[in-house]
């Protein structure tokens, strides 16, 4: 387990004065607004305020104050302290506890590994890198994952 979670991406500038666009991992503005500092790549960014977009949010934080700012912070991730978070709930996870699992078939034979989840609007897609380097995907939810523990357990039918 890491010792913090990310919560968002900053994916942009957003106007001239130093608003960003964020890309939203987890539970949506709730979870955001929950806190008020994050680590954002070795530094601290404090939350001032946060709205809606269409693909996301819009935030400002103290620190950032012009466009120039916002955009060399492009990429950056904003992660919080995992005791800060609510426990999950039976069967919840968080990314970063999935991400870098191995992953097996419901035969247990080696699979490869969780390397990315992506989210399309539809739910959560497991990104995996299989042995000879191609990647695969699988919808993050039974049939597909049967069995989440110390490993990930895939249906390769429905591997994509």
């Amino acid at each position: 387990m890491t010792a913090t979670v990310t919560l968002a991406a900053i994916a942009g500038a957003h106007g001239i004065t130093g608003e960003v666009r964020l890309k939203l991992f987890g539970q949506g503005l709730d979870s955001l607004e929950a806190h008020k500092v994050f680590s954002a790549g070795g530094r601290t960014l404090t939350l001032k305020s946060l709205r809606p977009d269409k693909i996301g949010a819009v935030a400002r934080f103290a620190e950032i104050s012009d466009r120039t700012a916002a955009e060399g912070l492009r990429g950056t991730l904003l992660a919080v302290p995992r005791a800060s978070l609510p426990p999950l709930a039976e069967g919840e996870y968080y990314h970063a506890d999935i991400i870098g699992l191995a992953v097996v078939d419901t035969d247990g034979v080696a699979v490869g590994t969780v390397t990315a989840i992506e989210n399309y609007n539809a739910g959560d897609i497991l990104e995996i890198t299989l042995p000879d380097g191609k990647t695969a995907m699988v919808p993050f939810r039974p049939p597909g994952v049967p069995d989440v523990g110390d490993v990930v357990v895939v249906d390769r039918d429905w591997l994509v």
